[in-house]
């Protein structure tokens, strides 16, 4: 072989350097022949974003869609109070229930278009529908809830205006139709408080992002706290009892979806959730409830009691929103909730062994 053929089998000299240089920067000594130890020449590296930038763009969200979150909470747990309302037999109940579910949903349209600017936007999203994207899923949930939701509520508002309404040959079809469609509001109530937490977890914001798998929970038990909140205020404690309940299962979840996220969260994309606006907001959201769950357990048949007790439900239920919201809005703006996750996830995986190309490829 001659030496011209010998070379081209060695590295290159840049080649050579790179992974001599890995080696010293890998943090262990070695010999280097005279019984001496050598010291890493290169350090640990430090991660940090570009003159502390943020590392992802935060939701171009603002209050509007914190106030659309809480409204379509209340919406949803409303028409399942709805219905209870009508399978149970308290027309009171149903009634504000189905109003409350009607009113709440067309005020959180009205945020949502307004977060949108133009309302054809929102039509927009119905000329598709796209599993895999939680806002077109979301569209079209909110469309069905709220065609079940306004033929219910106006039902009721016939009945109250003693037939008044200038429907014709339609009141028949509305009459029939009422019961079906209280159902149909209702089987879309949990999807409609729950894929608003998909659409939060589905974004890179790292506190969002690091809750998705539990967040959903939360809405929903957050939604259950609001409608009970609201029955309670609204309705006579002789047909309450359905609230109450829903109030006291919305307490114990709203609680324990809360700790079980928390512990299984990144301790560091967690931390918005315990500082600054938004943990103030959600302490006092943990207070409320439980503050409010024990009022309907206990003192929900006092009248007085009860409307305490549901207006701190809902108060519970709109910093939960807002506190979780506010959270992610703040971990987008630090990168430090962006780098220190994702350098804690590489660590456990290199600490189970995972190795550099098994973590490319996502095996």
């Amino acid at each position: 072989m001659t030496l011209s053929e010998f070379d081209s089998f060695r590295p290159s000299e840049p080649a050579r350097r790179r992974r001599e240089g890995g080696k010293r920067g890998s943090g262990r000594r070695r010999d280097s022949g005279d019984g001496s130890r050598e010291m890493p020449m290169v350090p640990e590296p430090e991660f940090t974003s570009y003159y502390g930038r943020p590392v992802v763009k935060p939701a171009p969200w603002g209050d509007d869609v914190a106030i659309y979150l809480f409204l379509g909470g209340v919406a949803a747990g409303s028409a399942f109070l709805g219905l209870g309302g009508q399978l149970t037999g308290r027309p009171v109940l149903r009634r504000n229930a189905r109003l409350s579910a009607l009113a709440a949903v067309g005020a959180g349209a009205v945020f949502l278009v307004k977060d949108l600017g133009r309302p054809e936007r929102f039509l927009h999203m119905l000329r598709t529908f796209k599993v895999t994207s939680p806002m077109s899923v979301g569209s079209w949930i909110l469309s069905a809830f709220s065609a079940g939701a306004g033929v219910s509520a106006v039902a009721e508002i016939d009945r109250m205006s003693g037939n008044r309404l200038p429907l014709g040959p339609l009141r028949k079809v509305l009459k029939a139709v009422e019961g079906p469609a209280g159902i149909e509001a209702a089987v879309f109530a949990g999807p409609l408080a729950a894929y608003t937490a998909v659409l939060l977890g589905d974004t890179a914001t790292p506190t969002w992002n690091a809750a998705h798998e539990e967040l959903p929970f939360v809405f929903v038990s957050s939604a259950c706290l609001a409608s009970a909140g609201l029955a309670m205020v609204t309705t006579p404690v002789s047909e309450t009892g359905p609230a109450r309940n829903l109030a006291v299962l919305g307490v114990l979840g709203d609680v324990a979806a809360m700790k079980v996220m928390e512990h299984r969260m990144d301790p560091v994309a967690a931390e918005p959730l315990h500082q600054g606006k938004a943990g103030t907001m959600l302490k006092w959201s943990e207070r409320l409830a439980v503050a409010g769950g024990l009022g309907a357990l206990l003192g929900g048949r006092n009248r007085m009691v009860a409307a305490a007790s549901g207006l701190a439900l809902l108060t519970a239920s709109a910093l939960t929103r807002f506190g979780v919201f506010e959270a992610g809005l703040a971990s987008a703006r630090d990168p430090r909730y962006t780098i220190e996750p994702q350098k804690n996830r590489l660590a456990a995986r290199r600490a189970a062994g995972v190795t550099g190309d098994s973590i490319t490829t996502g095996s």
